[in-house]
């Protein structure tokens, strides 16, 4: 019967891993071919307002108080717990007022600082101030309506309905960003457009993230009820992943934050492009992580270690081969990725080097997302949070510094570094305590052996490479070398280089 499960678990993991990359593919290649024409339409100033929002937006999610990961954990832990269907939608409802409240509160405060961060912080020099004032103020009413979107999706992957999940996404994606371009091609150019759009949209999305989980949910004998004292069975895993989230996020957008004060909306324009290959990664991370943590919630909760431990070693090696073939192939031809993208000389030269070193801090955080869910499977949120507050202590003040006298380049280092000191200090730590014995097979097998193997192709690939390309041959050459580090990545690691040949032979 154990067993039974166990397969059927791992289908339908397979299934979900699937919708998850397929979401993230879809949404990422969109905004890689939309993001050209928002340049083109709006100009690299007014772009730069654009990232000055998704820094804001990711700002923002510290206030999520660590309810969305609390609603992805505690859904999943229901779902093997049938009998308690009107506890888990009494918390939605109660976490989902306080949620609501929250959204609100930093809409309204967003419009009313709108002159003051259009004159006093973002630096515009060709956009007039009342077009930036109004892009704030559109960004405040986004707000509101984005806000509530992540906590709905928690509880999805929390139940497991990652398919229905990427089918809204690819979507939403797709509307959003393909209906902006149409907006700004055929009804105006302006960024105040592009915002408009946005909100228009949003404001359809939560209606309908609202109602997928809510059907999503156990069906329940009464109507789902506010109910306060559901917050102390969830207020300690919630308050360490608000804390994590605030000092991550803090690490995450220090450099954005110095750089979007520091300097002009071009240069940050320009940053802004660099950080798409390490956002790319990090939307393939999420996909890993919204698919395993559900299941390792739900291990947990069965005290079931062996299948944890299996489970574990296997969605390593397959995270390493989704990120480090990809990761060192954009790193190393940064310049002629940048080039063949957006068809403009000037952006590749100036985002190229800082490109290279934030897809590399991007990787070494991918790296670390499996440890990290294990903590957090298990509820065991004081290490990250010991770890984030120590190394904000230092990082902050290292990027203003490096930002002064380094520029742009400068302020990625630091992201750099420090997520090596993350890795470096959060997987021995978290072995200390959870799987103590697999941190060596951690390291030796599911780490050293596909990451040799991709450095030598993608490398040696580098060191031939000299000359110009034509836009089809690079793009070939590119592709060529990827697939070639992929397959030798795949074939040394061990878990995944056996299942491959168990399927292989069985054809």
């Amino acid at each position: 019967m154990k067993f039974h499960w166990i397969a059927k678990s791992l289908s339908g993991l397979k299934l979900e891993l699937a919708a998850n990359l397929t979401g993230s593919a879809w949404s990422m290649v969109v905004q890689l071919l939309c993001i050209p024409l928002y340049i083109k339409f709006l100009g690299i100033e007014a772009y730069g307002l654009i990232g000055f929002y998704l820094m804001l937006q990711a700002m923002l999610q510290v206030l999520d108080l660590g309810l969305s990961p609390t609603m992805n954990r505690e859904m999943a832990r229901y779902s093997v717990q049938p009998e308690r269907a009107n506890e888990a939608r009494d918390l939605v409802r109660t976490l989902e007022v306080g949620y609501w409240l929250i959204g609100v509160i930093i809409g309204l405060a967003l419009v009313l600082a709108s002159p003051w961060i259009a004159t006093h912080w973002i630096k515009a020099s060709s956009l007039p101030i009342r077009s930036v004032k109004q892009a704030v103020t559109l960004m405040g009413i986004l707000a509101v309506l984005q806000w509530p979107v992540s906590f709905y999706q928690g509880g999805l992957m929390g139940l497991r309905k990652q398919v229905l999940f990427n089918v809204f996404r690819i979507i939403a994606a797709s509307v959003s960003n393909g209906g902006a371009v149409l907006v700004l091609w055929l009804a105006s150019p302006t960024i105040q457009a592009f915002f408009l759009w946005l909100v228009l949209t949003n404001a359809i999305m939560v209606v309908i993230w609202t109602t997928f989980l809510w059907r999503s949910l156990p069906l329940s004998n009464r109507a789902a009820r506010f109910d306060f004292a559901l917050l102390r069975d969830i207020w300690r895993f919630a308050a360490g992943m608000s804390g994590i989230a605030t000092f991550s996020l803090i690490l995450g957008q220090a450099d954005k934050v110095v750089l979007s004060k520091v300097f002009s909306l071009t240069v940050f324009g320009y940053y802004t492009i660099a950080g798409i290959f390490g956002a790319g990664l990090i939307m393939i991370v999420s996909s890993v992580f919204n698919t395993i943590f559900p299941q390792f919630s739900a291990l947990v909760a069965q005290a079931d270690e062996e299948a944890m431990i299996r489970l574990y070693h296997k969605a390593t090696q397959l995270m390493l081969l989704l990120i480090i073939p990809l990761t060192l192939v954009l790193a190393l031809f940064s310049v002629e990725v940048l080039q063949l993208w957006t068809r403009n000389a000037e952006v590749a030269r100036h985002a190229g080097p800082i490109a290279t070193i934030l897809v590399l801090g991007a990787a070494l955080n991918a790296l670390m997302f499996l440890p990290f869910t294990l903590q957090l499977a298990y509820g065991w949120t004081s290490i990250g949070l010991t770890i984030t507050i120590s190394l904000t202590v230092v990082v902050v003040p290292a990027i203003w510094l490096m930002a002064k006298h380094y520029g742009p380049v400068g302020a990625a280092s630091v992201f750099l570094g420090l997520q090596a000191v993350n890795m470096l200090v959060g997987v021995p730590l978290t072995h200390r305590r959870l799987l103590r014995q697999e941190m060596t097979k951690w390291f030796l097998q599911d780490i050293a052996p596909p990451l040799a193997a991709s450095v030598l192709v993608v490398g040696v690939a580098r060191m031939l490479i000299t000359d110009q390309m034509s836009p089809l041959a690079t793009l070939v050459v590119l592709l060529f070398i990827l697939l070639a580090a992929l397959a030798a990545a795949t074939f040394s690691a061990p878990q995944i280089r056996g299942s491959l040949l168990t399927k292989l032979s069985s054809i």
